[in-house]
């Protein structure tokens, strides 16, 4: 039994300018976690993913480090309803 999941994660700190958008596509896809992540001109980096749930929770936790040169401050999620609206994961611009 499968058991998907969505949530919205907003992580602040130093998240700007070190590939954070670049490898946390990379880890999605090797999580097989589906969605998107772009910066924000406020500083942070948003993402909305979905995937089965111990996947997405890995990648939350990834995100508490994020990569090399990342100093991550904070990361909030947002639990939403599985929607299944997503078929990979896609790197986007400013927001």
């Amino acid at each position: 039994m499968s058991s998907k999941v969505r949530a919205r994660i907003v992580v602040s700190g130093r998240v700007q300018g070190v590939c954070f958008r670049y490898t946390m596509g990379r880890e999605a896809e090797h999580r097989q976690v589906n969605g998107w992540v772009r910066n924000c001109r406020d500083g942070t980096v948003e993402a909305v993913v979905e995937g089965e749930k111990e996947a997405v929770e890995n990648l939350i936790s990834w995100c508490h480090q994020g990569p090399p040169g990342a100093v991550v401050r904070k990361v909030a999620v947002e639990w939403q309803e599985y929607q299944g609206e997503f078929k990979s994961f896609s790197i986007k611009g400013w927001h």
